[in-house]
Order: structure tokens, then C-alpha cells, then sequence
């Protein structure tokens, strides 16, 4: 597999893709390198992991999506310790997720260390469970 920052040419894939990020924005998170696109070893784009910073100084993972016939094969804990990696190169020793309470993701992500540091509640959703994790 291969994870590379999103570049211009992955635009219209990411823009037909990823419903959960406003088309506004979709831009100017490519220009700051805030999406990484995973590829399969064709060079075929199989997935997107996307991120900001939490109060500004945290990196927060907002999402990963792997298509369905690539889960299950390691290639989603590959590319959050590539995305862990790269965070710490950047000086930051703290990074940050959430998913909701009734999806595995939770499970997945304690596997990779982080712990729950607290929960959201917003109206008519299941609770949103913090992580964090210290990078070593």
C-alpha cells in the first residue's frame, strides 16, 4: 500500500467520495496536506484518512474510510501509525480521534493505544467517545 498526501489530481476522487467534509473546504485541506490517500499497490486509490487539530494545537484524526474489500487487512492500522509518524515528526507528542459509541471503530482504536479521555452528546445520536493517544 502506498499513503501519500492528497495533491490536486485527487480532488474530484475525494470530492465524490468523502460525504462527510463540506465541498467548500475540500481545497484548502488538500493545500495544507491535511488528507492522506491510500492506494493499493496498482496505484489505485483505496481509501482516505483526513485531519485537523482539535482547539487549534491537537492533531484530531476526523476520519479514515478504507473500501470494504480492503478492511480487515492491516492496511487501517498502517495508516494511522504512518499518520502517527508524521504528526511526531511535527513536534506534537498528543494526538486525537472520536467515533460513535455503536461502531467497532472504538475497538480498533483502543487496539492501537488510545485511550477514552471523554464523550460528546449531541442531540439524537449516539454518544461520540473521545481518544487520545500519547506518542511515544
Amino acid at each position: 500500500m502506498k499513503i501519500s498526501c492528497a495533491t490536486e489530481a485527487d480532488e474530484e476522487y475525494l470530492r465524490t467520495q468523502d460525504h462527510h467534509l463540506l465541498g467548500s473546504l475540500l481545497s484548502t485541506k488538500i493545500s495544507q496536506r491535511e488528507i492522506y490517500v491510500l492506494r493499493n499497490p496498482e496505484g489505485v486509490n483505496i481509501g482516505w484518512l483526513r485531519y485537523g487539530y482539535f482547539w487549534d494545537n491537537t492533531p484530531f484524526m476526523n476520519l479514515i474510510w478504507l473500501d470494504e474489500p480492503y478492511r480487515g487487512r492491516g492496511i487501517g492500522k498502517q495508516a494511522v501509525l504512518f499518520w502517527e509518524t508524521e504528526m511526531q515528526q511535527k513536534g506534537f507528542d498528543l494526538v486525537m480521534t472520536s467515533t460513535l459509541s455503536n461502531e467497532e471503530a472504538q475497538h480498533f482504536y483502543r487496539k492501537l493505544g488510545y485511550r477514552d479521555a471523554g464523550c460528546l452528546l449531541l442531540p439524537n445520536q449516539p454518544l461520540e467517545i473521545l481518544l487520545t493517544k500519547v506518542l511515544a
